[in-house]
């Protein structure tokens, strides 16, 4: 089965590729030719998810999923949430968003966070949605060499290591979207 996969970014379609059976092939927006980059305008994680679909959807017509992922923080009121990706800016820059967030729980006891992601579906003119949660707590300095985004300060309940000290299949078993991921896969092959 081919599906779209709403994303450019090569380390999502990665963890996707390594979760996914063999019968199933991903096709990226850079595979498509889509270089747009698709606005998250929307104000929760489950409604930028749904605009990158409906767009794959609307402009291709085919059958695609997207997600969005988000960082919530507990004692930061759940930010950065939509916001992960450019919480220190709109370039984007992993280093600046970490940077920002340690700097922002400087000193405070509550370190608990919790990473959302949520696929929106677009298959057969229906939509699905598969959410994903991950618990932990961030640590007080970046651990780790691995993974993208927050995964070298975020250490996720019942681990002694950070998503940046796993690799991808010890992440992928319990991440947020690993769940999601084994929610779409069992969905669409049953």
């Amino acid at each position: 089965m081919k599906l779209v996969f709403a994303t450019h970014n090569k380390n999502k379609l990665k963890e996707a590729q390594a979760l996914l059976p063999d019968s199933f092939q991903l096709i990226s927006l850079d595979e498509l030719g889509c270089y747009t980059e698709i606005p998250e305008t929307a104000e929760t994680i489950e409604e930028n998810a749904v605009l990158k679909a409906d767009f794959v959807k609307q402009t291709y017509n085919l059958d695609c999923f997207a997600d969005d992922t988000g960082l919530e923080v507990e004692a930061l009121n759940g930010k950065p949430g939509v916001y992960s990706a450019r919480y220190a800016g709109e370039e984007k820059n992993d280093e600046a968003n970490i940077q920002k967030l340690l700097n922002e729980l400087e000193g405070n006891a509550n370190r608990n966070a919790q990473f959302k992601t949520v696929i929106a579906l677009n298959l057969n003119n229906r939509q699905y949605m598969f959410p994903g949660i991950c618990k932990g707590k961030i640590t007080g300095k970046k651990i780790g060499t691995g993974g993208f985004g927050y995964d070298a300060v975020f250490q996720p309940d019942g681990s002694d290591k950070t998503f940046a000290e796993m690799n991808l299949d010890e992440k992928s078993a319990i991440s947020h979207r690993g769940m999601a991921f084994r929610d779409l896969i069992d969905f669409l092959t049953n």
